[in-house]
């Protein structure tokens, strides 16, 4: 498995669609780090991955942002249909 961490700042609610969709399918192996909206830890996203914006999931240290394009990976690797 990859290694994930996801990078929120509550109360975003894209950030929330994301987080909700986790607890509601139990999904608890990702690592949630709450920027909470610090100036700083943003600019350093932005340094290292190009945007300041959350929610953003690195997968193995590559940035994908939008909450609904990580949702859809997480229902294709982390769901059972």
């Amino acid at each position: 498995m990859p290694k994930l961490q996801l990078y929120i700042a509550y109360p975003c609610p894209f950030c929330i669609r994301v987080t909700d969709f986790m607890e509601a399918h139990n999904i608890n192996s990702i690592e949630i780090i709450d920027t909470k909206w610090d100036r700083d830890k943003h600019l350093d996203l932005q340094s290292k991955y190009g945007k300041t914006m959350v929610p953003l999931l690195l997968i193995d240290g590559e940035p994908m942002y939008e909450s609904l394009d990580i949702i859809d990976y997480l229902k294709s690797n982390y769901v059972n249909n």
